[in-house]
């Protein structure tokens, strides 16, 4: 498996194109340029909570707690605060520019606020520690100027999405979206509300695979279920190479007398067809179809629906990563303890599908057969389960959660 997969991203470069799109439509994107801070953020010392902002040395210079100053000032979000006068507070808010002088804001739950009758500011009561720096969240310390916020190949989830908008990024260049065309092969497939004739099955790959292509950020064409015969595989292919950047089946990667990719793929360009040592998800295929000005990248995919799944996510998720320019082309993996038991070895690397229980451990699904897509519905990731392993419980195991993989 690894092998193949070096070998693919040896093979596959970044698209190179790029577009400006707004920020807060740019999830799953991965950026195309730098995105450089314009400002400090924040742009000036505020305060952290609603209080009081005063001088630790004023404090100290009446006894501490229990010290009581007058009010100077009042100092709202988005208003300009005078310097804060030598011996006085001043009322803030969040968010609000503590004044210069200040050097603690005190929560308002430990402080008293003292009337004037006259109408006055009034005073504050001390009630509680004061120390430098207290309440008060610093210029730039979130973010400075002149720094790098985001880096070209970051993928932008939401939370970088925000880190964009702090810094007044209203648009982000990113890479274009893959364009990647999707066909079935297999005269027994029909279409989910379609009925059922003798020895007919709903495809459910098409499904499958065009949800998880737009996870991955990709523009989706469509081309339903190619009929069985060379003719016509060789005509989808064609086809499909016309606009697409690459191009992804499933089913009719293995050698039977009715698996038509292979042929067709030597005709129409070039084809490597794998049998990869692992479980599921033995065949792949890959290569490319040779069009007017350049080729198109084609990856063939088990037909049974839980291999389809897990060789997508296994080596077409890195490439159409590597496509779009992403400096993170692996998933992240986790050691978590079993709580199951697993006796059957394999000679192949296994990934079976697991559950992540309430007490931290993994769950297995009773049936790991590649025909049960149950299994992979159910599951919140896949074991990979080296090869000739058995499982006690208690054994810590490799996990790839789904939340990473998609």
């Amino acid at each position: 498996m690894d092998e193949v997969i070096e070998r693919l991203l040896g093979q596959v470069a970044p698209l190179g194109r790029t577009e400006s799109v707004t920020t807060p439509l740019a999830r799953g994107r991965v950026l195309a340029q730098d995105l450089v801070s314009p400002l400090d953020v924040p742009p000036y010392d505020n305060s952290a909570m609603d209080g009081y902002a005063m001088r630790v040395a004023d404090v100290a210079a009446l006894g501490g707690e229990g010290a009581v100053l007058p009010l100077s000032q009042r100092v709202a979000a988005g208003s300009v605060p005078g310097p804060l006068l030598p011996g006085t507070a001043a009322r803030i808010f969040t968010g609000a520019t503590v004044p210069e002088g200040a050097d603690a804001v005190l929560m308002q739950e430990q402080c008293e606020a003292i009337a004037d009758p006259a109408g006055g500011l009034g005073q504050v009561r001390i009630n509680g520690p004061v120390s430098d720096g207290l309440a008060i969240r610093r210029r730039g310390e979130d973010l400075r100027v002149g720094e790098v916020v985001l880096r070209a190949g970051d993928r932008l989830n939401a939370a970088a999405l925000g880190l964009a908008a702090t810094a007044g990024a209203a648009a982000l260049t990113v890479a274009s979206r893959p364009r990647v065309a999707l066909f079935s092969t297999g005269d027994e497939l029909v279409l989910p509300g379609e009925p059922l004739g003798p020895g007919q099955i709903y495809n459910s790959n098409r499904t499958t695979l065009h949800a998880l292509l737009l996870a991955m950020g990709c523009e989706v064409r469509d081309l339903g279920i190619v009929p069985d015969s060379l003719d016509a595989t060789r005509a989808a292919l064609r086809e499909a190479a016309r606009d697409a950047d690459l191009i992804l089946s499933s089913g009719g990667v293995s050698v039977g007398e009715e698996d038509h990719l292979k042929p067709a793929l030597e005709r129409e360009g070039r084809l490597d067809l794998w049998q990869i040592a692992i479980k599921p998800g033995k065949p792949l295929a890959f290569g490319e179809v040779t069009r007017h000005g350049g080729r198109t990248w084609y990856v063939g995919l088990p037909g049974n629906p839980v291999s389809s799944f897990v060789t997508f996510l296994l080596f077409v998720r890195p490439v159409l990563l590597r496509m779009q320019g992403a400096t993170q082309l692996a998933s992240r993996a986790y050691q978590l303890p079993a709580e199951f038991t697993w006796t059957k070895a394999d000679k192949r690397r296994e990934f079976l599908r697991a559950r992540v229980t309430d007490q931290g451990g993994l769950q297995l699904f009773n049936n790991q057969s590649s025909g049960v897509m149950s299994s992979a519905a159910w599951a919140d990731g896949l074991i990979d389960l080296p090869p000739g392993c058995t499982v006690q419980p208690g054994q810590l195991l490799r996990f790839l959660p789904f939340n990473d993989l998609f």
